[in-house]
């Protein structure tokens, strides 16, 4: 009854595996031919029917017990579900040890099973219990062996009756110490890889968390400065609109709605290009500057469709280098969730954008002279309840995955600045000079 095999073991199996699985093979095959061989020799014998028939019901007796035990510690070992037979090992062993002496009374033959025993009761019974049964199984042994051969009474046969013995219970000590060992150490191993099989399934898991986690992060900051913006600047002109017509200037309405058509077509654009994962539609089209430019040529649009005058005008400073594709997107929805709200809530008559290209770094600054607000509030509010508010900490995170920096100054009634720092990194392929 060996406790040893594991589906984990017998995936991928170590030396000590192997060797375990050897040993164990072989004490199994050991102990089949030794009670075939006794069973046959008995058969030979010529002993009365009734003791020839009792040693052979006795040894199919014996080899169903021992068969029966091994096969169910197997299948235990290979689905930890089914019937566990550990609590009933000793009185297992019990039996086979058992029906063994019975077997010696009627034939001495049966006395070499005895050796696969002492390595059943080693591995079965702790060692304060394992060696006194072998010392006791060894004496029962020869004991067995001077009932069948008294009367025999040479002096260098009594010797070998008792060295054969002896002798074979101390080696299968040793081998079945050696054994223990291996046994144990092959439990450790299976025991290290079920816990690092269980740490990597806990980390692919937490990988997988923080994989979702960070693409519905994505989503709401694409969300809110694409999408959010596009419709309430069309809920906006919409409102424009109905205003116009009912005022009868036709001309104003068209125009607006024209506004309307063309940002619902920009934000469905926006839209299967980030659940893809790319940049802005409008950069595929024009460069950054460009882009801007018409931002804020919009930006004006929208603000007079309210009824407000807004003055916002785009500058360029330096020399404009190729920035990649993250640098580029998170620039243009700076801008824009930075003008939507300028137009949105600054009450501000003009709003700058200046895009800087200096040595080692693209700046961006956004200028209002509008109501300002105070930004410390503004971040410890975070976001608030109706989903609104979370145009900061969007930007701060986009800029945070770029190494990049976002200063806001600030004050109620004064205005406000954002300035946007990323550094171009030397050596980066990306960062090619325009032509």
């Amino acid at each position: 009854m060996q406790g040893d095999d594991s589906p984990q073991a017998t995936q991928q199996p170590s030396g000590s595996a192997v060797i375990l699985r050897v040993l164990r093979v072989s004490l199994h095959v050991g102990f089949a031919v030794l009670l075939f061989v006794a069973v046959v020799r008995l058969a030979a014998a010529g002993l009365s029917p009734f003791a020839t028939g009792s040693g052979l019901g006795l040894a199919l007796l014996l080899a169903a017990v021992y068969l029966v035990g091994t096969v169910l510690e197997k299948r235990r070992a290979g689905n930890p579900e089914r019937f566990d037979p550990k609590p009933y090992a000793r009185w297992w062993l019990a039996v086979v040890g058992f029906l063994w002496l019975l077997l010696m009374l009627i034939s001495p033959d049966f006395a070499w099973i005895a050796f696969p025993l002492f390595f059943l009761q080693l591995h079965i019974l702790p060692r304060r219990l394992a060696l006194p049964a072998i010392a006791a199984s060894t004496a029962l042994l020869i004991a067995a062996m001077w009932f069948h051969n008294r009367g025999a009474g040479a002096d260098a046969f009594q010797l070998a009756m008792v060295l054969g013995p002896v002798f074979g219970a101390a080696f299968a000590v040793v081998t079945g110490l050696a054994y223990r060992a291996l046994y144990v150490e092959a439990e450790n191993q299976r025991l290290a890889a079920e816990e690092l099989r269980r740490t990597r399934a806990e980390l692919a898991r937490s990988q997988h968390d923080a994989g979702v986690l960070a693409e519905r992060e994505r989503l709401a900051r694409e969300i809110h400065d694409t999408l959010a913006q596009g419709f309430s600047s069309i809920v906006l002109m919409g409102r424009s609109a109905e205003k116009a017509l009912d005022a009868g200037d036709n001309a104003a309405a068209r125009d607006r709605l024209r506004t309307v058509r063309e940002t619902a077509a920009g934000n469905l654009a926006e839209a299967r290009n980030f659940v893809r994962g790319l940049g802005s539609p409008e950069l595929d089209e024009s460069t950054l500057a460009d882009t801007l430019r018409r931002l804020c040529a919009k930006t004006e649009t929208e603000a007079a469709a309210r009824g407000a005058t807004l003055h916002c005008r785009f500058e360029l400073q330096g020399t404009p280098v190729a920035l990649p594709n993250p640098y580029q997107t998170t620039l243009l929805r700076a801008a824009q969730s930075s003008l939507a709200n300028v137009w949105a809530h600054a009450q501000a008559s003009t709003a700058v954008v200046t895009l800087s290209f200096l040595d080692g770094e693209v700046t961006m600054d956004v200028f209002d002279d509008g109501a300002g607000f105070d930004p410390a509030a503004a971040a410890a509010a975070d976001t608030r309840g109706d989903g609104t508010g979370v145009g900061l900490k969007s930007l701060r995170e986009r800029l945070t995955a770029l190494d990049g920096t976002l200063d806001v100054e600030s004050a109620p009634g004064e205005g406000t600045v954002m300035a946007i720092r990323l550094p171009l990194g030397t050596g980066n392929p990306a960062l090619e000079a325009s032509p």
